[in-house]
């Protein structure tokens, strides 16, 4: 690791009952502390987006979250109005359904006219494919058809589900994806040494919600090394 991990983290608040001043909060912790971005619902976009304006902090935002399983028109309709409302990275939950049942001619066909929207925008595109969910089998075909697409991220999970980032998935996905791809681990992460772990294992990218805790634990180790 490279960069303080601050460096690495999109600040994130995605709870249903989020509040204005609590994304107020969040993005001046994030000017504060230099978090890569913020993460909020698509409803708050737009007062992220006025906050951080004129600071290096992207704004990011969610589209067919947490369960995926919205029809292809709404994604679009949700990702046009995001672009609408400036955001700059949006997060995309995969047809997880579609998925279970094999048919990866349908998540090719939902996933490329989003591409297309979103790059043409010149806007960064996340792809969440839930990988605790995922067998093996599934996490490498997702890798192999998302990685070929030209989509920016491949994400770990939405936090929604039972499990969330690990170790393991993400080396697969660094072994198995383009290595343009970059990769956001998210979903249970709230200590430094498991932040720590994942982006060692190959990790760009980390979702959290408990940002300003692991930037606490951070000190704490670099105070360590100097008595080691």
């Amino acid at each position: 690791m490279k960069e303080p991990i601050a460096s690495y983290i999109d600040h994130t608040l995605l709870k249903s009952v989020s509040t204005s001043s609590d994304i107020l909060k969040l993005c001046r912790e994030s000017i504060d502390y230099g978090f890569a971005a913020v993460c909020v619902p698509p409803f708050l976009v737009k007062e992220a987006v006025h906050v951080l304006r004129g600071s290096p902090v992207k704004t990011a935002t969610v589209i067919g979250f947490p369960l995926g399983y919205s029809s292809l028109a709404a994604k679009i309709s949700e990702t046009q109005q995001a672009m609408l409302d400036e955001a700059d990275e949006l997060d995309i939950v995969i047809n997880l359904i579609a998925l279970k049942n094999g048919d990866w001619s349908y998540l090719e066909k939902e996933m490329q006219p989003l591409v297309g929207l979103i790059h043409e925008k010149g806007k960064i595109i996340k792809v969440i494919v839930e990988s605790g969910s995922l067998t093996r089998d599934e996490l490498d075909r997702s890798c192999e058809l998302y990685g070929g697409m030209g989509i920016d991220f491949m994400k770990t999970s939405t936090g929604y589900a039972e499990k969330g980032a690990s170790v393991s998935d993400v080396k697969e996905m660094r072994n198995k994806l383009p290595g343009q791809v970059r990769i956001k681990a998210s979903g249970g992460i709230r200590h430094f040494a498991f932040a720590k772990e994942l982006i060692e294992a190959g990790a760009d990218r980390l979702g959290c919600s408990l940002g300003l805790q692991i930037l606490e634990e951070e000190k704490l180790f670099l105070v360590s090394k100097l008595y080691d």
